[in-house]
């Protein structure tokens, strides 16, 4: 494999961020933003800058971490997913979309100056010439790069230096009267001025001492590139009339006529028109990578990778993002490009400072050579900040952000899904903080107080289904040396009073609580029997259990007809109301289970699960089974490894874990099998929740935790996207 000679220093990573930022954040957006702000707009500037910060810390680490990665969609796509490394990828190209047709729709004014042409035409015509240019791939080189810097910057200094002295300082008067929302407002669409700044990390294996000159170089820019912001808005304030300026096209040729004469304004007309125009291309060829790359990533469709072999460019993805680059000048009013430009940049680097943090807790290999300081608070910052500042950007930019953000997420589903299983080093981060949270519920299940189990016999059962309910339970309440009530209920016709003739022991009432003694001794376990007539037994269960303070009710069930499903199921009644956990037993028998399987679904197993299945296998001398679905990604087995591992530890029972396929092979059968009860009412109403392999011909065991022990709604669902 060839290797990239790193031969960029310091001062050419500075002028790469520099002359990438450079261009429409200070020729075109300081009379758009005037307008909005009024004076504030300097303000305005210095706090984009301010807000870049924890983005351009973030970037810096990562690209010192994967310097041959490069790319903040790839970044992102690697540490979060595919899902929001398509959100990524398509915010990041409309963004650069937007930025060079900003360029351009406000560079042509400049030109115009010269020239008395239509600004539309003309704008049109140009990005036409740079769409040709990116498909034959003609390059513009580095050194016409930096003179373009040189010119650019030897201009605003010029204006700056040569303006200050007109400076009248009843410019700035009533300087914050559109207040804090026309300052955010002014923040938000000033935002993407410094778009640029981490260009030079999709370069970094050409740099020398990345974990150097990185930092350094996309930090100074930054701070230079903001003073110089502040310094020439502030001038351009203070030199110009209030209004004269706000909504103007050239503003910086406005403020350059009044102080510098004739002179001035060429020299800004010529350093305008060559740093917008090399935005543009710049624009056009960055942008046009990203459906390239995600082609590449099967984010997006093949074709977008596909290279001309004439020009040995992937001209159907600089063809596409030319398409959007014509629409955007023919339809678009440059207000709202430039809100758009900026509200997707502020979107991905919200999501760059998420990324950091995704890297830096999972478990992929991260060994940045540049630290980011104040993590995670400074990422944090960078995240919140950057989604407020996006509430207060107007209706088109929240708008446009959601519009990207829900065609990525559909374009996921109905593409990207199909066609790729990669996970970021976010779910990966996620998953392992589920699994820790579980453990510690599992270890907050103490057995230091006697637990009482109440066995519920709802409908009358034979004397061997009878047996294993109460034999289950006493396996359950022998965890912790517990106790046993067996009761029988009995449901009486609504028009059937409840008398005291109703309360008299018959034969089978006797015979039933004989039955219970007899077990009492036989399985070593206290037991209490008795009987319930009610109008409606599931009320009188659950009223049964909160008065007597139960912590377990065990009761049977079996698949009901249709029509209880649909009109509502007793039972399930009875597992969402129950002061305490349920177990519900679809019934084949319990005669001493030394194989006890624990069913999970990929995510971490109920800890009442676990304990239950730990009880019954310690009352029979068994051993538990941890089975999970088999297949998934490596980071997925990896994670599920590790938390076995330490589930196995905590147990006081013989632990293996076991890899299952619901399509094909099959398990060493088990003797019970426990598994989590569907947490969706509605998915429960119409389908039976059967166990993951139909058939296994043993009694199976669906645990309904109590709402105090299932985790907070907020991890269920987090256990769901990551399992």
């Amino acid at each position: 494999m060839k290797e990239l000679e790193r031969d960029l220093g310091l001062p050419s990573v500075f002028a790469i961020s520099i002359g990438a930022m450079i261009g429409s954040g200070i020729f075109i957006l300081p009379a758009l933003a005037l307008d909005i702000a009024g004076p504030a707009v300097i303000v305005a500037y210095g706090l984009a800058g301010l807000l870049v910060v924890p983005a351009a810390l973030s970037k810096s680490e990562m690209a010192t971490a994967m310097p041959e990665a490069g790319g903040t969609y790839i970044y992102i796509e690697r540490g979060m997913g595919p899902l929001l490394g398509t959100v990524a990828g398509v915010g990041t190209w409309f963004s650069l979309s937007f930025k060079g047709a900003l360029a351009l729709v406000g560079g042509v004014p400049y030109l115009l100056l010269l020239f008395d042409l239509p600004l539309k035409p003309v704008a049109l015509a140009l990005a036409g010439v740079l769409i040709v240019i990116n498909v034959i791939g003609a390059k513009q080189t580095g050194r016409l790069q930096v003179a373009i810097v040189v010119v650019m910057l030897a201009a605003l200094g010029w204006f700056a230096a040569g303006s200050a002295p007109s400076v009248a300082s009843a410019n700035y008067a009533n300087f914050f009267a559109d207040g804090p929302g026309g300052l955010f407002a002014a923040t938000g669409l000033v935002f993407v001025s410094y778009a640029g700044v981490t260009k030079v990390a999709s370069i970094a294996e050409e740099v020398e001492d990345p974990g150097r000159n990185i930092p350094l170089g996309i930090l100074g820019s930054l701070a230079f590139t903001t003073v110089l912001y502040v310094a020439v808005v502030a001038v351009l304030v203070g030199i110009t009339d209030p209004g004269s300026v706000a909504g103007s096209l050239t503003p910086v040729a406005v403020g350059a006529e009044q102080t510098l004469g004739q002179a001035g304004v060429v020299a800004v007309i010529i350093a305008a028109v060559l740093a917008l125009v090399s935005t543009a291309n710049a624009g056009i060829l960055s942008s046009s990578r990203y459906p390239f790359a995600m082609s590449r990533d099967q984010l997006a469709p093949p074709s977008l990778a596909a290279i001309s072999e004439r020009f040995g460019t992937p001209v159907n993805s600089i063809t596409l993002t030319g398409a959007v680059l014509l629409a955007l000048i023919a339809f678009v009013p440059i207000l709202d490009i430039a809100k758009l430009a900026s509200a997707f940049q502020i979107m991905v680097f919200a999501l760059i400072n998420v990324a950091l943090i995704a890297f830096r807790e999972g478990t992929v290999e991260f060994e940045p050579e540049f630290i980011s300081p104040l993590y995670p608070w400074m990422q944090v910052f960078g995240a919140v900040s950057g989604a407020l500042l996006l509430t207060q950007m107007g209706t088109v930019a929240i708008l446009g952000a959601v519009a990207i953000v829900v065609a990525s997420v559909i374009w996921y589903a109905a593409y990207v899904r199909p066609r790729v299983d990669r996970e970021g080093a976010a779910t990966d981060a996620i998953r392992r903080q589920v699994s820790r949270e579980s453990l510690t519920d599992l270890h907050a299940i103490d057995a230091d107080e006697r637990d009482e189990t109440l066995v519920a016999l709802t409908k009358p059962l034979d004397e061997a289904r009878e047996r294993s309910l109460v034999s289950l339970a006493a396996d359950v309440a022998g965890r912790t040396e517990g106790r046993v009530v067996v009761v029988r209920f009995e449901e009486v016709p609504d028009q059937a009073p409840l008398t005291d003739d109703v309360t008299v022991q018959s034969p089978s009432d006797v015979s039933f609580e004989e039955r219970m003694e007899a077990l009492s001794a036989e399985l070593g376990v206290e037991i209490e029997a008795g009987e319930v007539v009610s109008h409606d037994t599931k009320h009188a269960l659950v009223n049964l259990a909160d008065h007597r303070g139960v912590d377990t009710i065990v009761t049977e069930h079996e698949p009901l007809r249709l029509r209880s499903r649909l009109l509502g199921d007793p039972i399930d009644w009875v597992a969402r109301h129950a002061p305490c956990d349920v177990l519900l037993v679809d019934n084949l028998g319990y005669d001493d289970p030394k194989h006890v399987v624990v069913s999970g679904d990929g995510g971490p197993y109920p800890p009442v699960a676990i304990r239950t299945a730990e009880a019954v296998a310690a009352a029979n001398g068994g051993e538990v089974s941890l089975w999970y679905p088999a297949g998934g990604s490596q980071q997925r087995d990896r994670v599920a490894t590790d938390y076995q591992s330490e589930l196995s530890e905590m147990l006081s029972v013989p632990v293996r874990t076991e890899g299952v396929r619901a399509d094909g092979g099959r398990p060493s059968p088990p003797d019970l099998l426990v598994r989590r009860g569907q947490d969706h009412r509605l998915r429960g109403a119409l389908f039976d929740d059967g166990p993951m392999f139909p058939g296994l011909g043993c009694t199976t065991v669906t645990v309904y935790p109590h709402e105090e022990s299932r985790p907070p709604l907020r991890r269920r669902l987090v256990e769901r996207l990551v399992s």
